[in-house]
């Protein structure tokens, strides 16, 4: 350690410059963060852990303490969250340029909080959101905050696979076309693209529809962050003309957990409106590790421009070995005529021709094989490869699927959930979802509801769509889907009684 007043030897100097010359190369929030857990200070600011002088024992035991020192949240030394101008700033900069977008903000809220700022940004109390039926949830309650009132586009389904798509640019036209006669403004078109299963919409098409009217296009781009990073990739929202795409940073590309962007182009937005809906949603503490782990995956991403071409390879080798397995299927672009565009890292497996539904496989393979999907539904399982799958996580999933096909057959059919209602019809709505989610309620007997207007959103997770969204008419077609996905291993979130014993329900309904 060096002493007032003396001088720095020849060694000192070139390890403080060879020092620099790495820190120049980090990226902004990362750099930041390096340098404040240098500093020497005292911690009279929160977090209560004091940069993990007070780290909880059994945390601390199982990660360590480095993660507390990073812990911060807004200190002289790194930036505002709302109002950069210094680290966060040159950090959002580098993100919109390397994504195309015009701005970009930094969402500790997950891409669900990008989702009802983008919503309240566009539709005020009264206005039609346009929006497809298999939206995630988020979307439901950014619906509720806006006050808008949904009128839904039914994608395409596929009733032997039990997965819905995307929507068609006609679609989107003819629906705009009812909005106006209705004489009801149209305040957003809302479209997931990606969905979880990988199926892309011809956003290009979506997006002069929505902006021969004037109207502007949301995307739900969540699962397509990776998009931009491949030839093989679709093209990503914001290069098909969306004015607003948020997405999952966190999923297929390695920032931390919860941590989204929202990209903003063209002029259709209302930006001051937007800042103050995403300042009004998120967080005012924000978590710097949070912020820096964007930064950083988006460094990662600038300086390799072969970042996907491994993990690529190795889900096209995936499927190709798959589809070689007895009573195995594949998901691809046959199950869904007039889609052009798929995530080639997205894998759903088929796996009702072995007399199994997709809980029952997920259970073998979890438990057994410990090989863990991503998505688990009715009929199949959905694997998400990204820059950390091997060759060797490859052997083991084929391995196990051998496993499944070998171990069942067909003879034990009744298991698979097959003939079943469509999910994701159009839906009578008898209030719309803020004046149900604001109206006196009462709980009802699961078997008697049918006809009620249902007072609370129901909806399977993953994937997160709902099959009841607050202020619709309950149907026996939607009791039976979902009590269908119960009995066969699924559960459901935004019900009061997950287990389906009662539904709440509207007083208004009579």
């Amino acid at each position: 350690m060096m002493k007032m007043g003396t001088t720095v030897d020849q060694n000192d100097a070139e390890h403080l410059v060879e020092a620099n010359a790495y820190d120049d190369h980090l990226p902004p929030l990362v750099r930041a963060l390096k340098a404040s857990a240098e500093r020497k200070i005292i911690a009279f600011h929160f977090p209560g852990h004091k940069r993990g002088q007070a780290a909880p024992s059994p945390l601390a035991e199982l990660i360590g303490t480095k993660p507390f020192l990073h812990d911060v949240t807004e200190l002289p030394d790194l930036d505002k969250f709302y109002s950069p101008k210094g680290h966060l700033l040159e950090a959002k900069r580098l993100a919109a340029e390397l994504f195309g977008a015009e701005e970009t903000w930094f969402l500790v809220g997950g891409t669900s909080c990008g989702v009802q700022a983008a919503i309240m940004a566009t539709c005020s109390p009264g206005d039609t959101i346009i929006l497809v039926r298999n939206a995630h949830i988020s979307a439901t309650t950014g619906v509720i905050l806006s006050g808008a009132v949904p009128k839904y586009i039914v994608p395409q389904y596929n009733s032997e696979w039990d997965i819905a798509a995307g929507i068609t640019p006609f679609q989107v036209k003819s629906t705009i076309r009812e909005s106006k006669a209705s004489s009801r403004k149209v305040g957003a078109v809302f479209v997931t693209s990606p969905t979880y299963n990988g199926i892309c919409s011809n956003l290009n098409e979506i997006s002069k529809v929505c902006h021969s009217q004037g109207i502007p296009l949301i995307v739900d781009e969540a699962h397509g962050a990776h998009f931009k990073f491949h030839p093989e990739m679709p093209k990503t929202a914001l290069d098909q003309g969306a004015d607003i795409s948020i997405q999952s940073t966190h999923k297929v590309l390695c920032s931390f957990s919860q941590t989204s962007m929202l990209h903003i182009s063209g002029e259709n937005i209302d930006r001051e409106r937007l800042h103050k809906c995403l300042h009004a949603l998120q967080s005012t503490s924000p978590s710097w590790l949070f912020l820096a782990s964007l930064d950083a995956a988006r460094h990662q991403l600038s300086t390799d421009c072969t970042a996907f071409n491994d993990v690529v390879n190795l889900a096209n080798v995936a499927k190709i070995l798959i589809r070689k397995i007895p009573g195995i299927s594949v998901l691809d672009l046959s199950a869904f005529p007039g889609f052009s565009s798929m995530d080639p890292l997205r894998v759903t497996i088929g796996v009702w021709q072995l007399g199994l539904s997709g809980f029952q496989a997920n259970e073998i393979l979890d438990n057994d094989l410990g090989i863990i999907p991503e998505l688990v539904s009715t009929n199949s399982v959905t694997l998400a490869f990204s820059q950390g799958t091997t060759g060797e996580h490859v052997q083991r999933l084929v391995s196990g699927l051998k496993h499944l096909s070998e171990k069942f057959s067909a003879v034990n059919c009744g298991n698979a959930i097959t003939g079943k209602a469509r999910p994701y019809d159009v839906p009578v709505m008898s209030l719309n979802p803020r004046e149900a989610f604001f109206a006196s309620k009462t709980r009802i007997k699961f078997k008697d509801c049918s006809g009620e207007v249902c007072g609370e959103s129901l909806c399977p997770y993953p994937p997160g769509i709902p099959v009841l969204v607050p202020g619709e008419v309950i149907t026996e077609k939607a009791l039976d889907y979902l009590q269908q996905i119960k009995s066969h291993g699924g559960y459901i979130v935004g019900a009061a009684d997950p287990q389906l014993d009662y539904i709440v329900v509207c007083k208004t309904s009579h």
